[in-house]
């Protein structure tokens, strides 16, 4: 699948901000700085579309991109808030987890929610927890390892198993996951054809 065209439409503090949902959309989330913006950036051909920053908790709204693929297929890719630590209060932090989950389990056109997890580092707590709740609500999602250009490979193929080996434990089946890199393009071709097939599944392509 080819992204032709890909621009920002909104941000919204709530779900019931966001966009009519007359659309497919596929919202991206993970900890705070995990390469959220960046992703989004290498999977629409687009640099400067989604912002980055070396600051954690940068993304606070709820931001919807249009996009226009093969075929004009119209759907939306969301930039959801990280989760985790981020330098904003506590009240802050209650707000976002409020929008997040409130976003995720009533918008009634989400696809897919794809979770990012950092291949650096082993197993952490919070992204095991995030996703055991995602089960609990039954949110469909698919993981997305991010970063990968940073590690030696088998140090990345090290971590991304003992990852799942450690969703392996509660989880009879595992998700659709995705090793990628902004930096290399690594992922782009497979988490794309995903949401294609995904987009022809539902009848929009």
């Amino acid at each position: 699948m080819e992204i032709f065209s890909a621009k920002y439409l909104i941000s919204s503090a709530t779900y019931k901000q966001c966009p009519a949902a007359d659309k497919p959309e596929y919202a991206f989330i993970g900890r705070s700085n995990v390469g959220k913006s960046s992703l989004i950036n290498m999977l629409t051909g687009r640099q400067k579309l989604a912002k980055t920053s070396a600051t954690p908790g940068k993304t606070q709204l709820i931001n919807h991109f249009d996009i226009i693929s093969s075929g004009q297929v119209g759907w939306y890719i969301v930039d959801l808030p990280g989760y985790g630590y981020a330098k904003v209060s506590q009240k802050a932090r209650n707000n976002w987890g409020n929008m997040i989950e409130s976003y995720i389990r009533k918008r009634e056109s989400l696809v897919n929610l794809f979770v990012l997890i950092d291949s650096r580092h082993s197993p952490q707590a919070i992204d095991l927890e995030f996703i055991h709740q995602l089960g609990a609500w039954q949110v469909p999602f698919s993981i997305v390892f991010t970063k990968s250009d940073k590690n030696k490979p088998g140090a990345t193929l090290r971590n991304v198993q003992a990852f799942l080996d450690a969703l392996a434990a509660e989880w009879e089946e595992l998700p659709p996951h995705f090793i990628s890199s902004a930096t290399t393009g690594e992922g782009k071709k497979e988490i794309l054809d995903f949401i294609n097939s995904l987009n022809r599944r539902i009848g929009k392509s």
